[in-house]
């Protein structure tokens, strides 16, 4: 992997206006929406506890719209001819796409200590464990929607790779309970969560202000889907290198 190529394409994403408003910006004033018009129910302990709830979510929410969305530029490159043109250097096929997926990654840093910022100045108190499980547990859990992100880019055309980011996004963020529990969906929708990652990606926040561990499950879960996407991913970018 090039180092030198991973703080280029970091750089060209952070300073996209689009980034910084739709990525950085808007799960914040969700937070701010959702904890003003619910957590201001019940007794203080109540209180405390929603508004640590939405703030786990919509740091979750802000970190994968920010690590799919990111890999999704690939389908850009793709019809601007920029694929073809790393073939020509000595930059390898893995070591693009897991500089992609990389990228997806660090760039997801900034919603995610954002909104947890903001939660804190708006009274959310957690002990030092359960902040420390809800950031790093929260953006390591990323990796598989990095992956995906990059599989949209190689699947998408320009034209399409926004409306089909955009959908997926949104599908995993809600219907993987990220924006309300998952107890409040009806029971189709809620068995239909548990086969989403996202499902299992909240979890991680949730069970932090829970304080409750991450579980085996949920390692393996997003594990395995984060292999299954790669390998498409790979599978795919092949395909594309052999068309040239």
């Amino acid at each position: 992997m090039n180092i030198k190529y991973l703080a280029l394409e970091t750089r060209r994403v952070i300073r996209a206006p689009r980034f910084l408003i739709f990525t950085v910006g808007f799960p914040v004033v969700f937070y701010l929406l959702f904890s003003n018009l619910y957590g201001n129910q019940g007794g203080a302990a109540e209180q405390a506890a929603t508004r640590a709830w939405i703030m786990a979510g919509m740091a979750a929410f802000g970190a994968l719209t920010a690590a799919v969305s990111t890999g999704t530029r690939i389908a850009t490159e793709r019809g601007a001819g920029w694929q073809r043109q790393l073939r020509l250097t000595p930059l390898s096929g893995g070591a693009y796409l897991v500089t992609k997926a990389l990228v997806g990654m660090l760039v997801s840093v900034g919603p995610l200590l954002l909104v947890c910022a903001v939660g804190a100045a708006t009274g959310v108190r957690l002990d030092a464990a359960a902040w420390a499980q809800l950031v790093i547990g929260t953006w390591l859990g990323l990796l598989p929607f990095a992956v995906l992100g990059v599989l949209i880019g190689q699947l998408s055309t320009p034209d399409s790779v926004q409306p089909i980011g955009s959908a997926t996004f949104m599908l995993l963020s809600i219907g993987g309970g990220l924006w309300f529990p998952p107890e409040l969906m009806p029971t189709w929708l809620n068995r239909l969560a548990h086969v989403l990652p996202s499902f299992w990606y909240g979890g991680i926040g949730r069970d932090a202000v829970g304080h409750q561990g991450v579980t085996m499950q949920t390692v393996l879960v997003l594990g395995v889907w984060t292999v299954g996407l790669a390998l498409v991913a790979a599978r795919r970018y092949r395909a594309d290198t052999a068309r040239v």
